[in-house]
């Protein structure tokens, strides 16, 4: 129970990046116990913030907190456990804690962010919709932040294509911001994953979103606007996405849409122009054959000799999907180590993600 207590006092402190919630739980010997917590926060340094909450936490919204994580099958992710975001986590203000609900190894796999208007025109929230789709067809997990308009329109395009998506709130998990779509969170929950870093309660305000923005960026190896006026928060998506060299991709519009402007403002500013999908993934690196993008995934033509372990790895994963926790049985290697091997092995197009948090091997 304390590490549990400890799990959701850690996951509320206001200000706890991933480094220093690193340092926090390295000086308490690894040791999850809200005592240990409070011992140790003298001894590093930290917001003023944080340190005053970890000296005298709110057991009540800690109480409360437990029994909607157990009630909504919401579970923590700390900067330590091994589930952690791996590109997330090589970000400079890594959240400490993700509240995640949904698929927790599908934030280890490829992701791209797809943001844009909430307002777009009718061909920006076409556009959205089928190079999502072509993403997902590809392997990629989208990932967005559930506004209407063009976030919606990327998480249903990966929908539609049998994918994966993540939807990133600027609330807690507990409430769906949006209202409008609240079927479509469930939806995302069902075959992707919701995430979150702020607690339960936490309200749709302003401040929130850029916050969001940094994660949506921070999770994935490039963001795509497709749509967007010269104020509009997609902007700061690709601006967190730059700021930790990822790819940044804009498509072009009229020269008299407003629409157009934030798009044509990040293609001056050094942003990959983007005609069609597969322009973003061939700047990323990726090739993909027709027969990927229309039926069964196919194989990359050139790889590299794989060591024993990942020999090991692929033996022990066969044919038939298989989870990491499986995986961790057949080879006794440990779960970090794998997820990060199957990511690898992923971007490689040696394995899949499948819905579940199963991985499936490509023939």
């Amino acid at each position: 129970m304390d590490s549990r207590v400890a799990r959701a006092t850690l996951a509320r402190t206001p200000g706890l990046t991933a480094p220093a919630a690193d340092a926090l739980l390295a000086a308490a010997g690894g040791e999850l116990a809200p005592v240990s917590l409070a011992r140790c926060a003298a001894r590093i340094e930290l917001p003023p913030a944080a340190r005053a909450w970890l000296n005298a936490p709110d057991e009540r919204a800690v109480a409360a907190d437990l029994e909607w994580l157990e009630q909504s099958g919401t579970v923590i992710i700390l900067s330590t456990d091994p589930g952690y975001p791996p590109l997330l986590r090589q970000t400079a203000d890594a959240p400490a804690a993700l509240y995640v609900q949904g698929s927790v190894p599908l934030l280890a796999t490829p992701q791209l962010a797809m943001v844009g208007s909430r307002s777009p025109t009718p061909a920006g929230r076409s556009t959205a919709h089928e190079f999502a789709a072509w993403f997902a067809r590809a392997g990629f997990t989208v990932t967005s932040g559930l506004a209407t308009g063009i976030d919606a329109a990327s998480h249903e395009g990966a929908l539609k294509a049998d994918g994966a998506t993540v939807a990133v709130f600027g609330t807690g998990l507990d409430r769906v911001y949006p209202s409008a779509n609240r079927t479509l969170a469930e939806r995302i929950r069902a075959r992707g994953a919701l995430v979150s870093e702020l607690p339960p309660g936490s309200a749709p305000l302003r401040r929130n979103f850029p916050r969001r923005n940094r994660i949506i960026a921070g999770l994935t190896l490039g963001t795509l606007v497709v749509e967007a006026a010269r104020d509009s928060g997609s902007l700061i998506t690709a601006h967190h996405a730059l700021e930790a060299g990822r790819g940044v991709f804009a498509i072009p519009g009229s020269i008299h849409s407003p629409l157009s402007r934030g798009c044509h403002q990040l293609i001056r500013a050094g942003a990959v122009l983007v005609e069609k999908a597969g322009d973003v993934t061939s700047e990323l690196g990726f090739s993909f054959s027709k027969e990927r993008l229309t039926g069964p995934p196919a194989a990359r033509p050139e790889r590299r000799e794989l060591d024993k372990e990942y020999e090991m790895l692929l033996d022990a994963l066969g044919f038939a999907p298989a989870t990491i926790d499986s995986l961790v049985a057949r080879t006794e290697l440990p779960s970090e180590s794998i997820a990060s091997m199957l990511l690898i092995l992923e971007l490689e197009g040696r394995v899949a993600a499948l819905p579940g948090g199963r991985y499936g091997r490509i023939p």
